[in-house]
């Protein structure tokens, strides 16, 4: 008996110890032994995710086994470690800089996450650091620094127009998060209600996309994904100011991540003041509207479990602009979405989301103390996303979207209103055929109450040779006549009336594109060359006829035009902490039908930065210079009589930025800026000229007020 008992406890013990508890304790480093803050920590096979301290140390319970165990962070590459735990196991993890940032993960291309070395799809991701390096304050700069063919011109009431590459704005799909917005300003949304502090990183996909993202992408989709709280606690504060005309930014952030809830909340203001701009004689001027603005931005998420988790967002926007004596142009924005992201198992992935976006324009009257609402669009949107990954090689996407959107505008007739209804359905399949070679296909179909259907189809293809990645794709895109282009009534300043046209067709795009990317080491070499054929596009027309033979602005459609281009980005990055990144595009119109080249785009385009970092205990810097060269362009435009067409030419200039970044104690950022170093200043002021006024001085301050209490 007593035998069967000792072998009974030593059973109980030999099994008890089969399954105790193990604690892997690890550290994760760079190969110069610095730790790695808030890199991620996966166990292969299993839900369970941790993040290392501001030290680079983290901790793991399970038992005793062997474990694959992944460490990532943005800007690093993925490292996968073996490792056999047994009681208390000790190791460390080294994680190598992504000098290139091939392993930045990107969605906008292909909607499944894959990194920016490894998609299909030819993309350009601008991340939070580039931004900083930048110091940018809007949209604008970013943007116009980081991509060579994309400029930004003034109407004539001095708002923001988008061009690229003989593109207008409303063939560029701008989105939030993947999101639509609601509003229109001069045929895009409104670019000031992008809050740069407020971006985790920008997503540029080049090229017709409308088998993703439906309407209005013909030309490139620009995904701004916004940031979420990472650490338990943030409090983050900065203020920008420059040394002319009163141009401000503040803002803040408040970061909270506790146990299953995460919270970002961010404000972002922004100053200036009204100036005229004089030509380099000092005879011709042009003026500046100063304004000023306000952006708040929450994002609240509930990890529900370890497979399903509710996002919750909400916004308020505010700009003003001094418009005359007597009154201020405004602009508000009202926004919220909710999404609930199921990861079912490993193979089959749900997104659900609703979106509300409701854009607002308004004349503000100071004497009387009015505020006349003569502009309102409401978007509500709901989306399904439905992911299924077979062998972890082919990853099939069902989604379908159903919209509706109300538009109350000063330019119908009568202040009217309109609203349209949109519905789609669309099919992805995303097939990794072996280590080499990956093919992405996509169809979908979109429905417009009041106009139709439109289809479009799109293939992508990748094949890896070694150190060589060549790419290719065919895409349709289409933009659908907007309300607006349908609708219009409306008398241009008693100088011509326009009218809208309830026929017209949407245009259609045939984008092909092929690239090659080098990468050897500290250099990564890409050329893209692209075609894109335009078919009846929409524009306005001089009509004599109308109006008892006045004559009238109307939207028609035109028989179309092709546009051919490339595009060459050479990245270096050292070690040492020294890098360099060149950027240049070309692109050619080819007008069909007998019709003049009436693109004001210049056909070349080039942008350049060079930076130098270095690192210390308590201490780090940067040193950045940026400039951006646009070439002269020779097109035709609109004569004084509307009808015909007469020569004209922009002239070629060149902008460039110094910028010294400095870090202490990883909690205070101070940063100081020559903004237009050369002190450039145009010959004569037109709608497509920089509107500098000299060399301006800049300076921000960034304090993360939880690093500098722990000092103390």
């Amino acid at each position: 008996m007593s035998k069967r008992l000792l072998s009974f406890v030593m059973l109980a013990i030999l099994l008890s110890a089969s399954v105790r508890a193990a604690v892997i304790r690890g550290v994760v480093v760079t190969d110069g032994e610095k730790p790695v803050s808030f890199a991620y920590i996966s166990v292969e096979g299993r839900s369970q995710i941790t993040q290392t301290d501001k030290d680079g140390c983290f901790s793991l319970a399970l038992a005793d086994g062997r474990y694959r165990l992944t460490a990532m962070l943005l800007g690093y590459q993925k490292t996968t470690i073996e490792v056999t735990a047994a009681g208390e196991t000790k190791v460390s993890i080294y994680l190598k800089e992504d000098l290139i940032s091939l392993s930045t993960v990107t969605v906008t291309g292909t909607l499944t996450p894959k990194t920016l070395a490894n998609t299909p799809v030819v993309t350009r991701v601008i991340t939070a650091n580039d931004i900083q390096k930048l110091d940018a304050t809007n949209i604008r700069d970013v943007l116009e620094a980081e991509l060579p063919g994309l400029e930004y011109t003034k109407a004539m009431d001095g708002q923001d127009v988008l061009t690229m590459q003989g593109l207008g704005g409303q063939s560029l799909l701008f989105l939030i998060d993947g999101e639509r917005l609601a509003g229109e300003t001069l045929d895009n949304i409104d670019f000031r209600r992008l809050n740069t502090d407020n971006i985790e990183r920008i997503e540029i996909v080049k090229g017709a996309a409308s088998a993703l993202y439906g309407s209005n992408a013909v030309g490139a989709v620009v995904n701004i994904i916004t940031k979420s709280a990472a650490e338990p606690f943030t409090l983050h504060l900065n203020s920008h100011v420059g040394s002319r005309h009163g141009k401000q930014r503040h803002g803040s952030e408040l970061g909270l991540h506790r146990g299953r809830v995460t919270n970002l909340f961010n404000v972002q203001t922004d100053r200036l003041g009204s100036y005229f701009a004089f030509d380099k004689g000092g005879k011709d001027s042009t003026r500046v509207y100063g304004n000023r603005q306000w952006n708040f931005k929450d994002k609240l998420s509930f990890r529900i479990s370890d497979r399903f988790a509710l996002t919750g967002k909400a916004g308020y926007y505010f700009h003003e602009r001094n418009s005359s004596v007597d009154s201020r142009d405004r602009a508000r924005d009202f926004s919220g979405s909710a999404r609930l992201a199921a990861r079912f198992d490993d193979a089959n992935v749900l997104d659900l989301s609703y979106n509300f976006d409701r854009y607002d324009k308004s004349d503000y009257y100071i004497g009387p103390r009015k505020d006349i609402l003569d502009y309102k669009n409401v978007l509500h949107s709901l989306r399904a996303l439905f992911t299924h990954t077979f062998q972890k090689s082919l990853a099939l996407t069902l989604g379908g979207d159903l919209s509706d959107n109300y538009l109350k505008s000063y330019q119908f007739s009568e202040d009217g209103s309109h609203s349209q209804v949109t519905a789609d359905l669309f099919a992805q399949a995303d097939w990794t055929i072996d280590k080499r070679w990956t093919v992405v296909g996509g169809l979908r179909g979109d429905y417009f109450s009041g106009y139709g259907w439109q289809l479009t189809p799109k293939l992508a293809t990748m094949l890896a040779l070694g150190r060589l990645k060549l790419r290719g794709s065919y895409s349709r895109g289409f933009r659908a006549p907007s309300l607006k282009e349908r609708y219009t009534d409306f008398n241009m300043a008693n100088i011509f009336k326009i009218y809208g046209n309830k026929d017209l067709k949407a245009e259609t795009s045939h984008s092909f594109s092929a690239s090659g990317e080098y990468v050897h080491r500290h250099y990564c070499f890409t050329l893209t060359g692209y075609y894109n054929i335009l078919n009846n596009e929409i524009t306005t027309l001089w009509d004599q006829t109308r109006d008892n033979g006045r004559g009238a602005m109307v939207y028609r459609n035109i028989e179309g035009t092709d546009l051919a281009g490339i595009d060459l980005s050479v990245i270096a990055r050292y070690a040492c902490g020294v890098g360099a990144k060149v950027s240049y595009a070309y692109f050619h119109e080819f007008p069909r039908g007998g019709r003049l080249n009436t693109s004001d785009s210049r056909p070349h385009t080039f942008t350049a930065q060079i930076d130098y970092r270095r690192t210390f205990r308590n201490y780090a810097f940067d040193i950045v210079l940026n400039g951006r060269y646009l070439s002269v362009n020779h097109y035709h435009t609109l004569a004084r009589d509307y009808a015909t067409y007469v020569p004209a030419s922009s002239p070629a200039y060149s902008l460039w930025k110094l910028i010294l970044r400095q870090r202490f104690y990883n909690a205070v950022d101070i940063t100081l800026g020559i903004d237009n170093l050369f002190n450039y200043r145009p010959a004569r002021y037109q709608y497509n000229s920089p509107f500098t006024t000299g060399t301006t001085l800049t300076a921000t301050v960034g304090v993360a007020l939880e690093r500098l209490a722990k000092l103390f």
